[in-house]
């Protein structure tokens, strides 16, 4: 007879995607138990890999470069004042201060 209280879900045996995802967790924590030099090294990577990330977000996002609404915005870098900065960092050049040297289409 079955009890009242469990789910069939947890009757169940794991499957065997459940079972490789604790096996690599397992195998991961041991290697890191075994060499504490390798927790700095996944640390600056999962740093690495998140950071670029969010710069491949905010150039899809920022970039006048990229259009994601081509009916009503076609070409988005013609709707650009001389003074909007959207380079990630400028070193030498004062956005505020540049005039326009284009006519407007």
């Amino acid at each position: 007879m079955e009890s009242q209280g469990a789910s069939p879900a947890a009757q169940q045996p794991p499957g065997p995607a459940a079972a490789k995802g604790a096996s690599l967790r397992g195998r991961l924590s041991r290697q890191l138990k075994r060499h504490p030099g390798l927790i700095p090294l996944i640390g600056f990577i999962g740093l690495g890999l998140g950071s670029a990330a969010l710069y491949l977000l905010r150039l899809a996002i920022y970039s006048p470069d990229v259009s994601w609404d081509r009916k009503n915005n076609p070409e988005p870098w013609n709707k650009l004042s001389p003074n909007d900065q959207y380079k990630f960092m400028a070193v030498s050049t004062d956005y505020k201060t540049l005039k326009k040297d284009r006519p407007d289409f």
